[in-house]
């Protein structure tokens, strides 16, 4: 794994040890960051499920400001870690060892609001739809936000999700990306 384009191109990233954590593949980042990029102009990224921390490295890599990572694996927390460093962006980050659910309500307390969102949860574990359902109905997207979902290829969503509008699903071997844009004119 490495990162592919950007001020950080070509640095190696750690993966976790063990078989809990499936990494994106680089093929499936290039083409999720030439759907919703390829590069950025600022802006927040939140990383659920952040695993090696690649996706966020990615998109920090690409021109955004801060990202927000969270994984409830120790072994990720400390891989994210090593990874953020080794890539200069260790103090453009936040991190936490927490699950998904509970970190969505802390960002509320604090009025977190993002423009990126990467959703990938372990395959097993069909969340998706409810952390998406949460984004929207918590108001932690700016206007415009972008929402990456990669699942497993026989998971399907629906096109609308409060005001999160479906843009596109693309399929790579068993994993299926499915991106969404926060419609800001969109009645709740």
């Amino acid at each position: 794994m490495r990162v592919i384009s950007g001020i950080a191109k070509g640095r190696q990233l750690k993966s976790v040890p063990g078989t809990g954590t499936r990494p994106t593949t680089d093929k499936v980042k290039e083409a999720i960051f030439s759907m919703i990029g390829p590069y950025f102009e600022g802006g927040q990224v939140l990383d659920l499920f952040a695993g090696t921390g690649g996706l966020s490295i990615e998109a920090l890599s690409r021109g955004m400001d801060h990202a927000v990572l969270t994984d409830i694996d120790k072994k990720s927390i400390d891989i994210i870690k090593q990874n953020l460093q080794a890539t200069g962006f260790i103090e453009q980050a936040g991190i936490y060892c927490t699950d998904a659910r509970r970190a969505l309500k802390a960002l509320v307390k604090r009025e977190a609001k993002f423009d990126l969102v990467f959703v990938d949860p372990p395959y097993r574990i069909k969340l998706a739809q409810e952390l998406l359902e949460q984004l929207d109905q918590h108001n932690l997207l700016n206007p415009l936000a972008t929402i990456v979902v990669e699942h497993d290829i026989e998971d399907t969503y629906q096109h609308a999700i409060g005001r999160l509008q479906w843009v596109r699903r693309a399929e790579y071997g068993d994993t299926a990306v499915t991106i969404y844009k926060n419609d800001a004119d969109a009645v709740k």
